[in-house]
């Protein structure tokens, strides 16, 4: 659930952390800034972690294992650790995300965080890093470091003009399965009770707080946020993001699953496909790239879709999409490469638009988006 402007869970994107003002809008009067990449090293915040560790059994009773502060998101402390067995992450929840508005959470999530990457890792045991330990009360689990030689974080190689439909293909494909294999199962239902945690860091910040800043498309917003919740499945990642992917030499590895939820799949496939529309703000030269890559992964995506018509889920992602692409420019979380006044509105446009719309696919969407950034 990190910032779009900061790096993943373990590693620290190549072009730095944090970022500072960026400007006021005319439909929100925020300043949007984050802290600094490290405003919580202190003495006392490292010796927690090392008894953490010990109370773990992955390092003895007074050693102090060399670690460093890794810039993660808002959402958690993270620091690579050096262990006797080799370097890992330890990464631990904030009961209060570092943003500008109040947005809150409780840290229980960490522990469905871990329930999530054993899921998945059932179904696709190269989708996640390996969790060596946990600590539930605490709020805290370790897990591999990966190499960022190794495992690029995609973000990076988009903004980088590495443009790949086959890795978007298969980030499609795999999040599809992990779909797929945990379709109405209440055993696995069960494991993951996070309405209320969910709502608090997805549904809350991304619809409900633009239906206050764009009260006429309320109703659709708010509309968006009651099907979502009520549509329950599959398990969901809930920050399917390019930020939170690796891209290992066995396929994509996903990390951040702190809005793990029993729910719709849709969410994590209109969250994804919605970056890739932002990227061509990011990056217009690349503008088709991103959107060649925005129809491999849905394509890929589909082929797993097995649970419901492919048809009604598409629909369903294609209605929520503009909410989610309307709420990296006005809800609570902005996407922190979209500048310009002028990209900020040409969004609000085509998300305004759409939502009014309700459109059933994925393919008007990009069409119309497509359509914008070329008048």
């Amino acid at each position: 659930m990190a910032s779009e402007a900061l790096a993943p869970v373990f590693l620290p994107l190549r072009d730095g952390a944090g970022y500072g003002i960026v400007g006021r809008s005319r439909y929100n009067s925020r300043i949007r800034v984050t802290t600094p990449a490290h405003p919580e090293d202190t003495p006392e915040a490292t010796e927690s972690v090392t008894r953490a560790l010990a109370d773990l059994g992955l390092i003895a009773q007074g050693d102090k294992p060399a670690m460093t502060r890794l810039t993660g998101g808002v959402s958690s402390d993270i620091w690579r650790v050096e262990l006797p067995s080799g370097p890992a992450c330890i990464k631990r929840a904030l009961p209060k995300l570092r943003v500008e508005k109040p947005w809150f959470a409780p840290v229980s999530r960490n522990a469905y965080e871990v329930a999530w990457m054993r899921a998945a890792a059932a179904v696709e045991p190269d989708a996640v890093p390996a969790v060596i330990a946990e600590d539930a009360d605490a709020g805290m689990f370790v897990m591999a470091y990966l190499d960022p030689a190794d495992h690029p974080v995609w973000k990076a190689e988009l903004r980088d003009g590495v443009i790949d439909p086959d890795i978007a293909a298969a980030v499609g494909a795999r999040i599809g399965a992990i779909h797929a294999a945990t379709a109405d199962r209440d055993e696995v239902a069960q494991r993951f009770p996070t309405d209320d945690i969910f709502y608090a860091i997805r549904l809350e910040p991304y619809l409900i707080a633009t239906a206050e800043v764009h009260p006429d498309r309320a109703e659709p917003l708010h509309r968006l946020a009651d099907i979502t919740a009520a549509t329950k499945r599959t398990l969901v990642h809930g920050d399917v993001s390019p930020k939170n992917i690796l891209i290992g030499p066995r396929g994509p590895v996903f990390l951040d699953a702190e809005c793990a939820w029993y729910g719709d799949p849709a969410f994590d496939l209109a969250f994804c496909l919605n970056h890739l529309l932002l990227k061509c703000l990011w990056r217009p030269q690349w503008r088709d790239h991103y959107l060649a890559a925005f129809a491999a992964l849905a394509g890929a995506y589909r082929e797993r879709v097995t649970w419901e018509p492919a048809a009604i889920l598409e629909a369903r992602t294609a209605r929520l999409l503009p909410g989610l692409f309307l709420g990296r420019v006005d809800g609570k979380s902005p996407v922190e490469y979209v500048e310009r006044e002028d990209d900020r509105n040409a969004v609000r446009r085509v998300a305004r638009e759409l939502l009014a719309a309700r459109v059933d696919t994925l393919a008007a969407v990009a069409e119309r988006w497509r359509k914008e950034l070329s008048e």
